[in-house]
């Protein structure tokens, strides 16, 4: 039996510098997450997004980041269990044992960093839309250049959706957003540059209809609550609707709910030796951004390897003191 000190469930930005804190530490640790990669839905969804709230980070691609967590990984001899879904979670006399689709695996504490849990894009709901998936309609943009000099059309009112259409606009030739509402949900630092910008605003407006033989060449739009209708000739057509997340802890006998799970202020759950950092994680006064997940990370190994050896300093020294060139 394999016993690890610290087990991460789940591998995107926050779990990935849980990981590496937790080598800062000369902690035995082991990584597994349900996808191919490590990167979460960074390196799932939206890899050529730029994210504004890393700081140092005028501005990063959410690809560039997650490699540069890859690279920050490597100094350490961790263990990756990729493709492999956590079920179920039951305490030990000694240590916590992890029962996965493939395997068993043993550990002395967990931190969970399981974000939003498996998630798929919410989607269209217009009858034909489905086959045009992958035919000009796209949920989410791995590669920018693929719309470049063509006309692209953005359905959605949020963060991503303004993020998506000023990144497109020096590469498409035309670019139109469309939302169902006249205001935008995103922040006021994007709707301002949205209004500086050439995109193409179309509001209050919803898609009626996807127009095309064999790929997406129009959209017919209609105007909510009047009478205006719209046709556009487009090329493509991304819908940014978010996201619908599904979390399936429920039978692992944490306190939690469908949006997360409550942690105290040590980032410990109702189950001992289980901590969680990032999204996944409820508590008052909180915010999801990744930026808090980075700084939840080291309080929940810190907390961690205390529960392991209560001789343990909660309160570590520096990094320049920790690890050196």
């Amino acid at each position: 039996m394999d016993i690890f000190d610290i087990t991460i469930i789940g591998a995107g930005p926050a779990g990935m510098f849980a990981a590496f804190y937790a080598g800062m530490r000369n902690a035995k640790t082991k990584l597994i997450d349900s996808l191919p990669q490590l990167g979460g839905q960074l390196a799932t969804l939206y890899p050529e997004k730029y994210i504004y709230d890393i700081p140092g980070f005028p501005k990063i691609k959410a690809g560039d980041l997650v490699q540069n967590l890859e690279k920050q990984l490597t100094t350490f001899n961790h263990q990756y269990c990729l493709e492999e879904t956590v079920l179920h979670i039951e305490e030990q006399e000694d240590y916590l044992e992890i029962t996965t689709d493939k395997t068993t695996h043993y550990s002395k504490a967990v931190i969970l960093a399981l974000g939003n849990g498996s998630f798929q894009p919410r989607k269209l709901t217009l009858p034909d839309a489905e086959r045009f998936e992958g035919y000009g309609l796209d949920y989410f943009v791995t590669d920018l250049m693929k719309y470049a000099g063509r006309k692209v059309a953005i359905a959605g009112g949020g963060d991503s959706a303004i993020d998506w259409a000023l990144m497109l606009e020096p590469i498409a030739s035309e670019v139109y957003l469309i939302h169902r509402r006249p205001e935008f949900r995103a922040h006021e630092h994007s709707v301002s540059k949205l209004k500086d910008s050439s995109v193409n605003v179309l509001t209050p407006y919803v898609i009626e209809a996807i127009e095309g033989e064999h790929k997406v060449t129009g959209l017919s739009l209609q105007q909510v609550k009047g009478e205006d209708t719209v046709s556009l000739n487009v090329d493509a057509l991304i819908v940014n609707y978010g996201f619908s997340s599904t979390l399936n802890i429920k039978d692992w006998g944490l306190k939690s709910t469908r949006q997360g799970v409550f942690v105290g202020s040590d980032m410990r759950t109702s189950i001992p030796g289980v901590y969680g950092c990032g999204d996944i994680v409820l508590y008052d006064g909180k915010v999801d951004l990744i930026a808090t997940g980075f700084g939840e990370a080291p309080t929940a190994v810190n907390n961690a390897l205390h529960f392991i050896d209560p001789k343990t300093r909660t309160q570590p020294a520096h990094s320049t003191s920790l690890f050196k060139e």
